[in-house]
């Protein structure tokens, strides 16, 4: 909704007509639809980054490097088409994560998309989950 530039939000208009069926919509309700769903993503970035906090702090890469050692870099890969076309979902969940988890910590975190990554995941987790089921057995 928010790819919309034209003054009349005509292209909002047109997906509440042919999607949801409202037809005859005003530019203030066409204004409050935009705003509706840009709060929707942010509350749904900030959630993923609280997400991966918890990832990173289960890792112990919640924090900023101790005993003058140098933080380890951490690659965040995102995947899907949220993460990668929906400007106000991800800088919202990069600003999120860098607030949560400070400057210093979220200077050694990179957020980056990854194309297919739930394929590689599925396989990553098949595999590690067959790892354990044969220790289970031994």
């Amino acid at each position: 909704m928010h790819h919309d530039t034209s003054s009349d939000l005509r292209v909002v208009g047109t997906k509440l007509k042919d999607i949801l069926g409202i037809s005859n919509t005003s530019l203030k309700t066409r204004k409050l639809v935009v705003e509706v769903c840009d709060i929707i993503a942010k509350r749904g970035a900030r959630l993923a980054a609280a997400g991966i906090l918890g990832v990173l702090k289960k890792q112990g890469r919640d924090g900023a490097a101790r005993d003058g050692g140098e933080m380890q870099r951490t690659v965040i890969a995102m995947d899907g088409g949220l993460f990668e076309h929906y400007t106000i979902f991800s800088n919202c969940l990069e600003t999120t994560l860098k607030e949560m988890i400070g400057e210093e910590a979220a200077a050694s975190i990179v957020i980056k998309l990854a194309t297919d990554g739930s394929g590689i995941g599925a396989a990553l987790l098949a595999a590690s989950h067959s790892q354990y089921l044969e220790l289970e057995e031994s």
